[in-house]
């Protein structure tokens, strides 16, 4: 097995997975995987630009995840960001800082590689399940864009929207720059309005309605999952593979749509970084899941990480070296 570090920085975390990875048998045994929400797109939607604040958070999160990977002895890093530095103006200030910490240039990849990684990731393992029919519809509900994905082994086809949390929060729910507490009937329905639009331009390439199993992946699903189970602490384990019936998500939905931000910080498994951004997760899950007539999302841990970090063992080229 390669001992691999895998970085994926989004635009509203940055997540490293330290792992032994054996590409031949999907194998994956992880040592150290961690998130830190650092908010790199903020602002970006409105400005075009990554604020300095964002960036210093960043850099702080990757000052950490350097020591992480020297301790661990990591052979191979790969850093790929995604949405929130692949639409800013001053991608080179990031590109740059990261450089200079960890030694590795941040491949700011396109929506569809994203997708490819997320596709990877969440379907490896998922063979081992025969029950689940295919194919599948992988959806990763990230912060600044949502990436779908329809495919058997192999992805068969992708593309990317931007409808992720953050981004709908900011171009939706944000007054005067507060957050609404709770959004207006106007507010929640214009947001509805832009995901149905962006669903729309999904489905130009991608056969959503084709899909027999959905697969829901990242931060605004897992806590949606954690709501469901009503978990008394954030549990990967009872997350993984879990499943939500679509009136459950149907009820959470409305409920994080209609709450106060004390309401919705005071949910046990809810990260502080996603209280704000939460409900507009939701309901992008929720306008999917009504669109092509899923009964149930499957729920899945692994993901873009996981396909990060399959990749960098399987392509020595794409992964830089650690001496």
């Amino acid at each position: 097995m390669t001992r691999v570090a895998a970085i994926d920085c989004g635009t509203n975390s940055i997540r490293l997975l330290v792992a032994d990875v054996d590409p031949a048998t999907g194998e994956l045994v992880d040592l150290d995987r961690r998130m830190t929400i650092v908010r790199l797109g903020q602002g970006v939607d409105r400005t075009g630009r990554l604020a300095p604040e964002a960036l210093e958070r960043t850099f702080a999160a990757c000052r950490d995840y350097a020591a992480i990977i020297k301790e661990h002895g990591a052979e191979r890093l790969r850093f790929v960001a995604t949405s929130a530095s692949r639409d800013a103006e001053n991608r080179d200030v990031f590109v740059r800082g990261v450089m200079d910490i960890l030694g590795v240039e941040p491949e700011v990849i396109t929506g569809d590689q994203e997708a490819e990684f997320s596709f990877t990731g969440a379907t490896k393992e998922l063979a081992e399940h025969d029950h689940l029919p295919k194919p599948y519809l992988v959806v990763d509900v990230g912060g600044g864009s949502t990436e779908f994905v329809v495919g058997e082994e192999h992805v068969r086809a992708a593309r990317s929207v931007d409808i992720g949390c953050v981004r709908m929060t900011e171009r939706h729910l944000v007054r005067d720059g507060v957050v609404s507490d709770p959004p207006s009937e106007e507010q929640i329905t214009a947001m509805r309005a832009d995901i149905e639009a962006a669903l729309d331009v999904a489905e130009e390439t991608v056969p959503l309605r084709e899909a027999k199993t959905l697969v829901g992946l990242a931060g605004s699903v897992t806590t949606v999952s954690a709501i469901a189970q009503d978990l008394p602490e954030y549990d990967p384990t009872r997350i993984h593979h879990s499943r939500v019936t679509l009136d459950r998500v149907r009820e959470i939905t409305d409920w994080l749509l209609h709450s106060t931000h004390a309401e919705r910080a005071a949910v046990p498994a809810m990260h502080p970084g996603r209280v704000d951004v939460i409900a507009a997760g939701a309901l992008v899950l929720l306008s999917i899941m009504e669109r092509i007539g899923a009964e149930e999302v499957v729920v899945s841990e692994h993901d873009i990480l996981d396909g990060i970090a399959f990749t960098a063992a399987e392509d020595a080229e794409a992964a830089k070296h650690i001496d």
